[in-house]
């Protein structure tokens, strides 16, 4: 699979109390079916379009989610992680977590996104 272009939406997670209940929604609803994506002692779910792509995630508010408030997460793809953080706080953004693989954060009218840094082609 090929990494979306540096400025493309590369990906969506949803976050919510009760991740199996719309996993199952929305695999009805989109026509999505889902794996198990093991995160220790429970599990969340990329969504996978038919054919078997991974399009979305459906994750608990637990865990590395725990402080996220529940909703959508759209995730940016950005050339240089570093300077585009620099970029977000120089603005007026704000930083709610950073990990290995992404951040996210508020724009600063308070909205949720997340970064990722462009990989090129895997």
């Amino acid at each position: 699979m090929k990494t979306p272009p540096v400025g493309a939406v590369g990906w969506v997670d949803l976050t919510v109390e009760d991740a199996p209940a719309l996993r199952d929604f929305y695999a009805k609803v989109v026509g999505w079916s889902a794996s198990p994506h093991s995160m220790g002692d429970y599990s969340d779910y990329v969504m996978q379009a038919p054919g078997g792509e991974g399009v979305a995630g459906v994750c608990h508010t637990r865990g590395t989610n725990a402080q996220q408030p529940s909703g959508w997460v759209v995730y940016f793809v950005v050339a240089d992680m570093a300077q585009s953080v620099a970029e977000l706080r120089e603005r007026g953004g704000e930083v709610v977590s950073e990990r290995k693989e992404f951040t996210v954060a508020r724009d600063p009218q308070g909205h949720l996104f997340a970064l990722y840094q462009h990989q090129g082609e895997e």
